[in-house]
């Protein structure tokens, strides 16, 4: 039994499967070898504090959130406050020179947790310097 069809075929169609697939391969590389914690997803509400000096940017970042999970280095590795003087002094081990620690606090974050993690950091190095907001002076 044969069925009569009106449709004609059509050759000027392009074939998109193998667009498609590049693409998704291309999405699949960059999600595998990018960063999986940018700094800016950690959402870090610095304390607000007025000086005339520019902030310096250190190499050695140590950053505790609001809910106390800690994060060291460029690869925002999570610590236990009991690792931080360990991984610190490994992540210091690898740097050319001696860096200053830069300590990265969200303003949440009660006093007590920040001694902690001070005295943690004290301990592998002298060299610490606090992270904060200078306030937006407005524009005339």
């Amino acid at each position: 039994m044969q069925f009569e069809t009106r449709l004609k075929p059509c050759y000027n169609l392009i074939d998109l499967t193998p667009l498609v697939d590049v693409i998704f391969l291309m999405l699949i590389f960059f999600i595998v070898s990018s960063d999986t914690l940018p700094l800016k997803s950690l959402q870090i509400m610095h304390p607000e504090m007025t000086l005339n000096e520019p902030a310096r940017i250190c190499p050695l970042a140590v950053i505790m959130d609001k809910d106390h999970v800690i994060y060291v280095g460029s690869k925002k590795e999570i610590v236990d406050l009991s690792n931080v003087g360990e991984v610190l002094s490994r992540a210091m081990a690898q740097m050319p020179s001696k860096p200053t620690v830069v300590l990265s606090l969200d303003k949440r974050v009660e006093y007590d947790a920040f001694l902690k993690l001070f005295s943690e950091v004290i301990k592998v190095t002298p060299h610490v310097r606090l992270a904060f907001k200078t306030p937006e002076v407005p524009r005339e």
